[in-house]
């Protein structure tokens, strides 16, 4: 029950992610690579985006 829990919530939160990556204002190529590291690194990769990687993606794919 709980590992299911947690297994949507990773979901909807991956989904969220790769929504807000695809809405900045970057290259297909900055955002194909942030969506593909968000998704492939799981929790670790949602909590690195939401916490750091969300404000200074757009200054990184310059």
């Amino acid at each position: 029950m709980l590992g299911t829990i947690l297994y949507i919530a990773g979901l909807v939160l991956a989904i969220l992610a790769v929504l807000d990556i695809l809405k900045k204002p970057i290259s297909l190529v900055g955002k194909i690579i942030c969506c593909v590291l968000v998704l492939i690194t799981s929790w670790v990769g949602l909590l690195v985006y939401y916490l750091y990687a969300k404000d200074h993606i757009v200054e990184w794919f310059k």
